[in-house]
């Protein structure tokens, strides 16, 4: 996305990334009734203009979007009485008969109380994962599935499946008779590793098979039905969750290693598939914690049929994908990472969601989970839809699915996608394709509405886990509490400083004198919120280049420049985030079809940034001073930033105790300067204890041996300085020694 200056126009918005265009309708094959596939086309869905005026709910036999086709006429497998002599048919008084039976077994197998109905529709409910979707039963003399769904629109709901062959009127749901719009089927027949679908007929005569969109699993694509499955897991990793609840509101350390699984490693040996969940939590932990990384972030893991948009395309909300194994064998890597000491972010996208027939869109033929006017409801960029954020059983659904994954699957946070998106009305629309809320403005008030309350309940029931916007505009307090009128993220991705550190280090030295500004900048707004810097999968696709290509002049300033980069990016103020591939120097860009060039681990240069984010990361989690105060403006000092034509800055960075200060000096050209004398606040010995150029990182190994003394030298307004041999393209950090 674009450069956003934080502190000059907060009214404008971010232009959209060549990543979001990912995120629209995927190709993907759908399961009919009997079992058979039919192709959907991803052209014709993309290529689909917006529609400008209202829709309105089809007419009966028609359908919208990719079920575009002629009208039909359609007729009721239920038949209620003889219109003629209005008497009940056999046929009816048969339906009654096994509705009354299926009603007594819901009395005792129902998971649904008048309570639950009632938050429901206050959207207050923020465990329905626990309520609706298929649920399996053997107790009270029952065993089979339970079954619900909400779809108010629907005239006939029925679950059809592999038990019982995809017939229709097999299995027929029964509507809650209290106005919630929730139906719901015991079936014996059912079992764990039942597939199925909900056939539904709508009020106005529209007709579908829809996924579940609380199932816990899914068909593998480009299959789309639901998979019966349970979430029974035994958990190893007692101590860490304890431990997390112990250290909550404690400044610590966060380096995350933002990480697709599709393409992370693959096994070319068998077809160049991607590692299984168990296979990624044999090799993953070991790796992180040889570089050092507290976090990992997961790209998208839940079920979405296009692979191709990296997960956010998202069509199972509650299941994470079967491409990689089963939703245990994905616990199974949380709980390996947990044991690891490794955190886990799970990447997190309630703003929008595709199309695809089996999926969200148009569910029960009425616009249920989006907005029906598609000024509000479509996404002219992306092609999908847009969450209804101001229908309360929609908030209820979002907000259930951000617990599932805290409660379920152990996450210890979530960072939300696309928040810009969500927040402005006229995001990406021209003049006249947007309406303003009712003060006259471009704010969502649904959506900020929705992500205060999503915070507020995330952190009310889970305290000790976090929350990360990825908020590309100037919009004010993201990361500050509600009730101080913010967001009430827990950190917000520091866009302006990833655009302007990128525009400086693709110049060539040469010419950085002239853009000092650039890479100084981000202290102006550095404390106005939580930052995360990140180097994130958005910086290194469509022809932008891997980090290392990013970088200018030959091979060895290429390097030189990378470890600059990073040493630069641990030393600057907030968390870290940096994408595979990038810690050893990818030559290529990300390619989500391909693994990462990891024989390149093998030649020193490659293997000499893996040790530099080796070593920045232990002292980063080693030098409170480099973590603690992070988001506090008194955790941070300039020493000297004006000196452009040598393209030199330094700073402090300070920790609560004034014994751990780190002054960090960077030399942003390839020309090494001796004697240059930097002010230092206090008298004594400063020992080098990072260099970016050290011999063991494929540097020149040049820099101050052991330790330098200051002296009674006035410099940069400081009583005290000491001269430095400053080594070429690279960044050192110094600390006193304690007397």
């Amino acid at each position: 996305m674009a450069k956003k200056e934080v502190n000059k126009n907060p009214a404008k918005k971010d232009k959209i990334s060549n990543k979001d265009l990912k995120k629209g309708t995927a190709s993907e094959e759908v399961n009919d009734s009997g079992g058979s596939k039919k192709k959907i086309s991803e052209t014709k869905e993309t290529e689909k203009k917006p529609v400008k005026a209202k829709k309105k709910a089809p007419a009966k036999g028609k359908t919208i979007g990719k079920e575009t086709s002629p009208a039909k006429k359609t007729t009721s497998t239920k038949k209620t009485s003889d219109k003629k002599s209005g008497k009940s048919t056999v046929k009816d008084i048969k339906l009654k008969e096994r509705d009354k039976k299926a009603l007594e077994t819901l009395k005792k197998v129902s998971l649904i109380s008048e309570y639950d109905v009632h938050l429901f529709k206050e959207g207050k409910h923020f465990h329905l994962y626990k309520k609706l979707g298929s649920h399996i039963v053997d107790s009270a003399g029952f065993k089979g599935v339970y079954f619900a769904l909400w779809a108010p629109n629907a005239r006939e709901v029925s679950v059809i499946g592999d038990f019982n062959n995809w017939f229709k009127n097999a299995n027929e749901m029964i509507p809650r008779q209290d106005e919630s719009g929730i139906w719901e089927l015991f079936i014996p027949e059912a079992k764990k590793g039942s597939i199925y679908k909900y056939f539904i007929r709508s009020n106005s005569g529209y007709e579908a098979e829809k996924g579940d969109p609380f199932a816990f699993m899914w068909e593998i694509p480009p299959n789309t039905a639901s998979v019966v499955w349970d979430l029974e897991n035994t958990w190893s990793d007692g101590n860490w969750m304890e431990n997390r609840k112990k250290n909550v509101g404690k400044e610590k350390p966060v380096s995350a290693y933002e990480l697709h699984i599709g393409s992370w490693k693959r096994v070319p040996e068998d077809g160049n598939r991607s590692l299984s969940y168990k296979e990624m939590a044999h090799e993953l932990p070991g790796y992180l914690n040889e570089l050092g990384f507290t976090h990992v972030e997961f790209m998208p893991v839940m079920e979405h049929p296009f692979f191709g948009s990296w997960g956010y395309q998202v069509t199972g909300y509650f299941a994470p994908s079967s491409r990689f194994g089963t939703p245990q064998d994905f616990m199974h890597l949380i709980d390996a990472l947990h044991q690891a000491g490794i955190r886990v972010i799970l990447d997190w996208v309630p703003s929008h969601f595709p199309s695809d027939l089996h999926g969200l869109h148009y569910y029960d033929g009425s616009f249920l989970f989006e907005h029906e006017d598609p000024q509000k409801g479509f996404h002219p960029d992306w092609k999908s839809y847009i969450f209804n954020y101001g229908r309360n059983e929609v908030r209820a659904f979002l907000i259930s699915n951000a617990l599932f994954w805290l409660d379920k699957f152990h996450a210890d946070g979530l960072r939300v996608d696309a928040v810009a998106s969500m927040l402005y009305l006229d995001y990406s629309r021209k003049d006249g394709e947007w309406q303003p809320n009712e003060f006259g403005g471009n704010e969502n008030l649904e959506a900020i509405s929705f992500l205060k309350e999503f915070n507020e309940v995330v952190y009310d029931e889970f305290p000790d886990a976090i929350t990360i916007a990825e908020e590309s505009t100037a919009w004010p307090m993201v990361s500050k509490p509600t009730y101080m009128g913010g967001l009430g993220f827990g950190m917000k991705w520091m866009m302006g400083w990833m655009h302007d550190t990128l525009e400086y280090f693709q110049k060539d030295p040469v010419h950085r004198k002239h853009h000092q500004n650039t890479i100084t900048f981000s202290t102006n707004y550095a404390f106005t919120e939580n930052f995360m810097l990140p180097l994130s999968h958005d910086e290194v696709v469509y022809g932008k280049k891997s980090m290392l290509s990013k970088m200018p002049g030959d091979r060895w300033n290429q390097f030189a420049n990378l470890r600059t980069l990073y040493s630069y990016m641990f030393a600057h103020p907030g968390t870290k985030l940096i994408f595979m591939g990038g810690e050893f120097g990818q030559n290529s860009e990300w390619d989500h079809d391909s693994s990462l060039e990891w024989h390149l681990t093998n030649e020193d240069s490659h293997k000499g940034i893996q040790r530099t984010l080796a070593a920045l990361n232990h002292l980063y989690k080693t030098e409170p001073a480099l973590y603690e105060k992070s988001f506090k403006p008194e955790g941070f000092e300039w020493i000297d930033f004006k000196d452009a034509d040598s393209s030199v800055i330094s700073f402090l960075r300070k920790g609560q105790d004034n014994k751990d200060n780190v002054l960090v000096v960077c030399n942003l050209t390839p020309i090494p300067r001796e004697n240059y004398r930097i002010g230092v606040p206090e008298a004594g010995k400063w020992h080098e204890i990072f260099n970016s150029d050290a011999n063991n990182f494929g540097g020149s190994n040049l820099g101050n041996k052991d330790f330098v003394n200051s002296e009674a030298t006035p410099t940069h307004d400081k009583a005290h300085s000491v001269s430095l041999t400053l080594p070429p393209m690279a960044v050192i950090f110094l600390k006193r020694e304690l007397s």
